[in-house]
């Protein structure tokens, strides 16, 4: 119960530079009215509180530091696409007929590929899509609130249940506390999992647009007003997120719910050993592939994001290379940097080391010239205190044979700068990341870089000697690497693999967790891991021992 004098109390508040006093109770929003210039209250969607991510409905009620967000930071993009993907569902409800089920797919470059089942013949039409985006936008202009409210958990079950939404009724089975936040939007209603906007006006910028095998919500790039360009086409990432849905229909496990229920009483065993086959055979076509396009083949690239899984993936391709007679050897591309001095520098002055040109090209596809051509080479060594190579009598000597190939892991692998000197039937080129297709429910998605993030804070912490905190911070730098240097070659690979695994949200939730507590409330990565530990309640545990050892 609120004492009366709390009610009274005027409260200090630090809003960016300045302190104000405002009196208890007040919104966010009521706030930035007050204290901000009306551009920056303007671009306003949501505000980082005591480093959480709030609403701007979100009543102060002590003494706090408030940040304003707006769609031009990560966060504040995600407050966005969150509330245009509750005013679609809307939309979806007023213009298909009852029955009509709106599930939510992979990303697809600036937004969201959607599927609608349980329409008449003829399916997702574009006059239906032309319908939904017209009444979207009438949605914005009505401006409805999104309201959160607090209801019981068996009355938000049986209102699921009635909107034939049983896949977040099996979320709710491990949900142990006596209530639940609800998000409302006009008739709609979804379960709370993170802010949205205030009302549906601030959500004026997006486009539904037709995509096969049903349609993407389009939404603005990070801090853009308008959506440009068409959506590119990206047939193997396509394919390979197909591929992975398929399997994960096959194992019954499309979302966090059904994977709940299957930790609590189905056969997670089996789920798992399955998931590992079917990468394990994935793998070995790759090797069968690469063997069948031998002698030519002499060299394997493997590229991808940090945390993608590429050393575990060389280990075991390496694994099926050998039972087809084939001999894999490697080379460390980190011997290959070009002098610190040499090395080029990003917009801030500070040494770019993931650019393409802090590798010494020239000296790396001399050696792989040799090297393929089964002639003996120096490997450089590369003594990273002085930031130099050692000098030549102490790099390693290295010769190819016959029954031999060779695989090179990095991020520049689908980049052709990096083996010009090599012609390209000899290379087979491999495109790695963890692009989960498990959704939270039909609605939400989780997101890829949140898993690779979560597996980084694991690595980090327990082969590295980094905490949760570091290892966050340095997360927008490495995105940024990934955004530039990785992400626009993909489509070069020979072959996608998907190293994400349905079972693993349950795995890393048990060792995750405590790092992620870790990290101190002060701390300004403090805003990143109370955002994954409100994500990882969602998960039921499973025990890493479940896991095999390769």
């Amino acid at each position: 119960m609120t004492d009366r004098t709390d009610k009274e109390r005027l409260l200090r508040i630090q809003l960016k530079d300045q302190t104000v006093e405002v009196p208890w109770g007040t919104t966010v929003l009521q706030l930035f009215e007050r204290h901000l210039p009306q551009e920056e209250r303007k671009d306003a969607i949501a505000a980082i509180v005591e480093n959480r991510t709030y609403g701007l409905t979100f009543p102060l009620r002590s003494d706090c530091r408030v940040q304003p967000i707006t769609v031009a930071d990560r966060y504040g993009a995600s407050v966005y696409r969150r509330s245009a993907s509750l005013m679609l569902l809307e939309a979806v409800k007023r213009v298909c007929p009852p029955g009509t089920k709106l599930v939510v797919g992979q990303s697809i470059q600036d937004g969201y590929l959607y599927n609608l089942t349980g329409l008449p013949d003829g399916g997702v039409t574009k006059e239906l899509i032309a319908r939904i985006d017209a009444e979207m936008r009438r949605i914005c202009q009505e401006d409805h609130p999104f309201v959160i409210e607090s209801l019981s958990v068996s009355d938000v079950k049986r209102m699921l249940m009635e909107v034939n939404q049983p896949e977040k009724v099996n979320l709710l089975r491990i949900h142990w506390e006596p209530q639940v936040r609800i998000v409302r939007c006009a008739s709609v209603f979804d379960l709370f999992h993170e802010p949205y906007a205030p009302s549906t006006r601030y959500i004026d910028t997006f486009e539904i647009a037709p995509y096969w095998p049903g349609m993407v919500l389009r939404l603005p790039s990070r801090g853009a007003k308008v959506i440009q360009g068409k959506i590119a086409q990206l047939p193997r990432l396509f394919q390979t997120y197909t591929e992975t849905r398929a399997w994960n229909r096959m194992l019954g496990i499309e979302n966090l719910g059904q994977l709940n229920e299957a930790a609590l009483h189905g056969d997670i065993k089996t789920i798992v050993q399955v998931a590992e086959g079917l990468h394990e055979k994935k793998i070995a076509m790759i090797a069968d592939a690469i063997a069948a396009r031998r002698p030519d083949v002499q060299l394997v690239l493997i590229a991808g994001p940090s945390s993608s899984g590429k050393t575990t993936f060389s280990k075991r391709l390496g694994i099926q290379l050998q039972v087809l007679g084939i001999r894999p050897v490697t080379i460390e591309m980190d011997n290959f940097f070009v002098e610190r001095e040499q090395t080029p520098r990003d917009e801030n002055g500070d040494y770019d080391f993931e650019s393409i040109d802090a590798i010494d090209l020239e000296l790396f596809n001399d050696v792989l010239v040799k090297l393929l051509d089964h002639e003996p080479a120096l490997v450089p060594v590369f003594d990273f205190k002085s930031g130099g190579k050692l000098p030549r009598d102490r790099w390693t000597p290295c010769r190819l044979e016959r029954d031999q190939v060779l695989i090179i892991e990095g991020i520049h692998g689908l980049n052709d700068r990096l083996t010009q000197g090599i012609l390209a039937h000899r290379k087979y080129k491999i495109y790695i990341s963890a692009l989960t297709q498990l959704c939270i429910d039909d609605h939400n998605r989780i997101f890829t870089s949140d898993s690779r993030l979560i597996r980084r804070i694991v690595r980090d912490r327990n082969f590295r000697g980094y905490s949760a905190a570091e290892t966050i911070r340095r997360w927008p730098s490495v995105r940024k690497g990934e955004l530039k240097h990785i992400f626009p070659f993909q489509e070069k690979a020979d072959v996608m693999f998907n190293s994400a695994l349905v079972y693993e949200p349950g795995v890393l939730k048990s060792v995750c967790e405590r790092a992620l507590l870790e990290v101190s409330p002060d701390d300004e990565a403090f805003v990143e891991a109370y955002r994954l530990l409100r994500f990882l309640r969602l998960v039921m545990p499973i025990s890493k021992q479940l896991v095999p050892p390769n």
